[in-house]
């Protein structure tokens, strides 16, 4: 599994505002998510999703955007920031989006990451920046969505995840099924 990757920044936030304070670590827990962060747990945390089912599992434990994403917004008038979206995983040199369900994510010497599905742009962003939510959202000349605010993971091994470590990319078997919202 060669390097694909690097940590650019990581983040957390132990309550349900929308941005995450950046650290120098994160510590990821095994079938929780990040040690502190308010969408940690096995079952749902995010609370529309908790309103409709408390049960359901927690398939969005850790969140994960491309900082090439803030470069793009940046041509767009946008100045977005680590953490601002609410990710608790910056990376840079990986196409997230481009990944297939279940490929697995091996972050420094511990830490892996099961790709669970898209993060759905909801209107929050616009609190960020007027309009960010209409410019995290495009249509493929197919007409299908194309949905550009992340991904989401669930950790398999826990482990410390800094700024700087290596994310290697580990596809799943084949036939390949493309990322769907979570």
């Amino acid at each position: 599994m060669p390097d694909a990757g690097r940590v650019v920044s990581v983040g957390r936030n132990s309550r349900h505002t929308f941005s995450k304070r950046t650290e120098l670590f994160i510590e990821l827990m095994a079938g929780e998510g990040v040690r502190g962060d308010a969408h940690s747990g096995v079952t749902v945390k995010h609370r529309s999703r908790v309103a409709q089912d408390p049960t359901q599992p927690n398939l969005r434990q850790v969140h994960l955007i491309h900082s090439e994403l803030f470069e793009e917004l940046a041509r767009q008038g946008y100045s977005i920031a680590p953490g601002e979206m609410g990710e608790n995983v910056t990376t840079t040199g990986i196409d997230l989006l481009g990944l297939p369900e279940a490929t697995e994510l091996r972050i420094g010497s511990e830490a892996v990451l099961r790709v669970t599905g898209l993060r759905n742009p909801c209107t929050q962003l616009n609190g960020l920046a007027p309009d960010l939510m209409s410019a995290l959202i495009a249509r493929a000349t197919d007409g299908k969505l194309i949905r550009k605010a992340g991904i989401m993971s669930v950790v398999l091994s826990g482990g410390i995840v800094r700024p700087g470590d290596s994310i290697r990319i580990k596809l799943p078997p084949e036939p390949h099924r493309p990322l769907e919202r979570v």
